[in-house]
């Protein structure tokens, strides 16, 4: 059986009997490991991409994390997105007001925008 790795990933094989007749056991288990799980096997073949994992660690946790969930899943991904952008601007705003009238610098103001941040993961509402 010839098989051939193409320049852009892809297997193909001139092989058209069915794999499980030709691979059995071991030999079978080998060759799927051996196998990225970024290649389709076959004609016309695309690379896989995997989507990034931008998660929260605390997702679904906090003491605000449910009506969150909530707002998100009634107002819809995109706009809650919006809405969630601009309450982040504004408090940014706030704290860095709030920095200028107590004379901080900027590195104390970009630490407090970071525990504003922590703590808005804490209470869930980056949920």
């Amino acid at each position: 059986m010839a098989t051939s790795i193409s320049a852009t990933g892809c297997v193909g094989s001139s092989f058209y009997g069915s794999w499980g007749t030709s691979i059995v056991g071991e030999d079978y288990t080998m060759l799927t490991k051996s196998v990225s799980s970024q290649v389709r096997i076959g004609r016309g073949c695309k690379p896989v991409r995997l989507q990034p994992m931008m998660k929260n660690v605390n997702d679904g946790k906090g003491v605000f994390a449910p009506i969150v969930v909530v707002t998100r899943n009634i107002v819809g991904k995109k706009r809650f997105n919006q809405l969630r952008g601009k309450a982040i601007a504004l408090h940014s705003q706030v704290i860095t007001e709030f920095c200028k009238s107590i004379g901080a610098d900027a590195k104390q103001r970009q630490g407090l925008i970071r525990l504003a941040k922590k703590n808005g993961e804490w209470l869930g509402f980056l949920a």
